[in-house]
């Protein structure tokens, strides 16, 4: 997806600094195969200048990393990128973008430390990419939720479908975004928050 034309800030603003009012910060993966768009979603939502590790793809990738549906991508994340979003004026979340190719996926253990949920993007023209994200979460116990990025030329599928396709229970959030958008990517944000909040409150022992 292209990083450029999302909504993203470019600029040093004064919310770099941690708002004073911030009691509680959240760490979040954002985590999917190569090209998804988790760059573009860490950029145009971030409310700070995002931080990205990405580097010039060269002939080394080639028959090593799939990038089918990517061919005009010229930059790839080799580390991770970071980002920033204040949801309330207490509640902050770290965003940690994943690298996506494969024979990066060893750095994703160091990422997964610490964090509370994820979101798993979904590229509907590479959808068997995904079965291996949702497995490592999965057998990681890490809370996610899932959201479709819409490519414009992606094929488009009913929810239901998607949802059986990848084998997903009934309870696992599964949403629609653009994540060059920042309303969007937010709303997917928004999503998983609630997801977190829906499971620590049926695990939180009954008053009496």
């Amino acid at each position: 997806m292209d990083f450029k034309s999302s909504d993203t800030i470019t600029g040093p603003r004064a919310e770099d600094h941690l708002p004073q009012t911030a009691t509680a910060a959240v760490k979040i993966v954002i985590v999917g195969g190569f090209g998804v768009g988790k760059t573009t979603m860490v950029g145009s939502v971030s409310e700070i200048r995002p931080l990205t590790t990405e580097e010039t793809m060269t002939q080394a990738g080639i028959g090593v990393d799939d990038n089918y549906g990517s061919d005009s991508k010229t930059a790839t994340t080799v580390a991770m990128d970071f980002g920033r979003i204040s949801i309330t004026e207490q509640l902050v979340l770290y965003l940690f973008g994943t690298p996506g190719q494969e024979r990066f996926w060893f750095l994703w253990n160091g990422l997964f430390e610490g964090a509370l949920g994820a979101v798993v993007l979904i590229d509907t023209r590479r959808l068997e990419v995904s079965f291996d994200v949702i497995g490592r979460l999965e057998e990681r116990g890490v809370p996610f939720v899932v959201a479709v990025n819409d490519f414009p030329d992606g094929p488009r599928y009913p929810m239901e479908d998607l949802r059986a396709a990848l084998d997903l229970s009934d309870e696992i959030p599964m949403v629609k975004c653009d994540a060059r958008r920042r309303a969007s990517s937010r709303d997917v944000l928004m999503t998983l928050m609630r997801f977190l909040h829906s499971i620590a409150m049926a695990s939180a022992p009954a008053r009496t």
